[in-house]
């Protein structure tokens, strides 16, 4: 697994012009459409929860929520989920478990984006379920069922282990490697 990092690493530092020029081979436009991102990451018989994950995490990356996400955008997804800081990194994860958008995680929405990631993943050690009991039973301190955005962040940085479970789990390695090979395929 280290060896991906320091490709994926490697891959980041590489100058902005190659940068742009996958970017733009990839979607000519300069702009890539929810569709488009499911077909580089080759989306056929991925269950509901994986083209739900895929399309909240679209949501996310399109920052203008203008429906398309752009170089900008695109750039600035990846260098967070990879070099940014914890803050934003919780932050991150936080927009992209709310699914309804109402500033709240409940326990449903969070065990939907596990479950996804699982599937994209092909990873199944912990079952979901377990991973939102645990991450409830430490983090929800009023015991409500729902996080906040404050209660999310204070108690992820409160408990290493929960960062780590989370860190684990929304690595988008495998979806940037996806996206990545699907590029070098083109070339």
């Amino acid at each position: 697994m280290g060896s991906n990092c320091s490709s994926l690493d490697d891959i980041l530092e590489e100058d902005m012009h190659h940068w742009y020029t996958k970017f733009m081979r990839e979607s000519p436009s300069g702009l890539i459409t929810l569709f488009e991102l499911k077909t580089m990451l080759e989306m056929n018989g991925m269950t509901e929860e994986a083209h739900s994950y895929v399309d909240q995490v679209f949501f996310t990356f399109d920052m203008d929520g203008d429906g398309y996400i752009d170089f900008v955008e695109y750039i600035a997804g990846i260098s967070l989920l990879l070099k940014g800081e914890i803050n934003q990194k919780l932050k991150w994860y936080f927009k992209l478990f709310d699914q309804d958008g109402n500033g709240k995680i409940d326990k449903e929405e969070m065990e939907t984006i596990f479950k996804a990631i699982q599937d994209i993943t092909r990873s199944y050690e912990i079952p979901p379920e377990e991973i939102v009991t645990i991450v409830y039973e430490k983090i929800d301190v009023n015991g409500e069922g729902e996080l906040t955005l404050e209660e999310f962040i204070s108690g992820a940085r409160d408990h290493p282990d929960i960062m780590d479970m989370l860190a684990k789990m929304m690595d988008l390695t495998t979806v940037l490697e996806i996206i990545i090979r699907g590029q070098q395929k083109k070339k």
